[in-house]
């Protein structure tokens, strides 16, 4: 199996603001409109996150899907506009999943236990960091009191940058 270090290399990623590494691999040249803007119809990256750099919470306006490549298992944790939690495994083992698609307005981030894991994760409509939005601990403990500990876990004290 190769290393995060490897993936990193031969995939050439780069450190993403929200956490983990990245490179985008598809842009679609087709654009819809949302908003009142035009977004591109698709955009596609590959992430790998490790337990030192795991997907801090943030919301996107646009549906996200992960695929699942390698590594070791990928926990995807989602705060509902309900109050609620929840959380997707994916994987290669019983019970996890190859997908996953994170509904838009979700707040969700991403956590690996051990070593790394590598996935493609693609935005309808696509990806625009203008639509992007990251959170701090203050941000969402007011809102999500009964989830302190994933909150703690997944959050910047301060916005990067």
């Amino acid at each position: 199996m190769k290393s995060a270090e490897q993936w990193i290399e031969e995939l050439q990623l780069e450190p993403h603001p929200e956490g983990g590494y990245y490179r985008q691999t598809d842009l679609s040249s087709e654009t819809t409109e949302k908003n009142g803007k035009a977004f591109p119809l698709y955009t596609n990256i590959y992430f790998l996150l490790t337990p030192e750099s795991p997907s801090h919470f943030h919301q996107l306006t646009s549906d996200e899907l992960w695929f699942y490549h390698a590594g070791n298992p990928l926990t995807v944790h989602s705060l509902h506009t309900d109050g609620t939690y929840s959380s997707v495994t994916l994987g290669l083992k019983d019970g996890q999943a190859l997908h996953y698609t994170v509904p838009a307005g979700t707040i969700f981030g991403s956590t690996v236990e051990e070593g790394y894991a590598l996935v493609s994760c693609t935005v309808v409509p696509g990806f625009d960091f203008a639509d992007f939005k990251l959170f701090t601990q203050a941000d969402l403990s007011a809102h999500y009191p009964e989830h302190e500990a994933i909150i703690k876990k997944l959050t910047y004290d301060t916005l990067p940058g």
